[in-house]
């Protein structure tokens, strides 16, 4: 009985909570259906899957940008430590915490690098001391952010980007980071340092990471929880060292089977995504 007890005392309190939601774009087209999820908090979850799969529909809702293009939580509900928070402002999440670094970057293209993570600290009110103490913090995590810091942003390369993209989000001093696709566009060397610097910023500063990713690879290689979604589903869920080990999720995901290595075009059977949507 003591056991049990300190096993829940020990157990990662869930930060966030997205229940059976559906989601319906343009009141007609249904993109997430009853899809849920809990986010540990200190942790990070991979929520993984192809494209068009419902990762980044699913990220939004949770930061309040369905909005903008006539999106909708119509069903089910999604909570940040206990709060209802699916029909919020998106400034309020932030407030609350909770930033989404979008795919594709989106830099601030005439700003220079140190500009573009100044805007992240906009909404902050402790000083310029403690802002300035961020940066510095952000060029230690990313050291060619600050060898570009007065380029203009527009003219970095994908990888100075995605680092600018995380290194703003983390200006806000945020408790949760929602980050869209890190390795979209990124040669292999690049995606490795964004993930390992997402890992030391977990570990680190204790940011809960919720990372939407094609690349099942690497994901589950540094997440601590993985989610599968297919056409607006979860179909398959649990440690990311038990998926990684899971014969479906080498053959469809990581293309591998028992016989060896094989392409996503042979593995991709209708019979085995029957199975898991049934």
């Amino acid at each position: 009985m003591l056991d049990a007890a300190k096993e829940q005392d020990t157990k990662p309190d869930t930060v966030l909570e997205v229940n059976n939601i559906e989601v319906i774009y343009n009141h007609v087209i249904l993109v997430l259906k009853g899809v849920s999820l809990n986010v540990p908090k200190g942790g990070i979850t991979a929520l993984l899957g192809g494209n068009g799969a419902g990762k980044t529909t699913t990220l939004k809702a949770i930061s309040g940008l369905l909005a903008s293009e006539r999106g909708e939580v119509t069903k089910g509900s999604i909570r940040y430590r206990g709060e209802v928070i699916q029909h919020q402002d998106p400034a309020e999440t932030v407030k609350r915490g909770v930033v989404q670094v979008m795919e594709g970057r989106h830099c601030f293209e005439h700003l220079t690098v140190e500009e573009n993570l100044l805007t992240g600290a906009y909404t902050r009110k402790d000083g310029k001391a403690a802002i300035q103490a961020d940066l510095e913090l952000v060029y230690d995590y990313f050291p060619r952010l600050k060898e570009r810091r007065k380029s203009q942003a527009g003219y970095t390369s994908g990888g100075e980007q995605q680092m600018c993209a995380i290194g703003r989000a983390l200006m806000s001093r945020p408790e949760t980071i929602l980050l869209d696709e890190p390795s979209m566009g990124l040669a292999p060397q690049l995606v490795e340092q964004i993930f390992e610097i997402v890992k030391s910023v977990n570990e680190n500063e204790g940011v809960t990471f919720l990372l939407a990713e094609q690349n099942t690879n690497v994901a589950l290689r540094f997440a601590h929880y993985g989610y599968i979604l297919e056409s607006g589903r979860v179909v398959m869920d649990g440690p990311a060292a038990e998926l990684r080990e899971n014969p479906d999720v080498k053959e469809f995901y990581l293309g591998m089977s028992e016989e060896g290595r094989k392409s996503f075009r042979d593995v991709r059977s209708y019979r085995r995504r029957k199975r898991w949507l049934s």
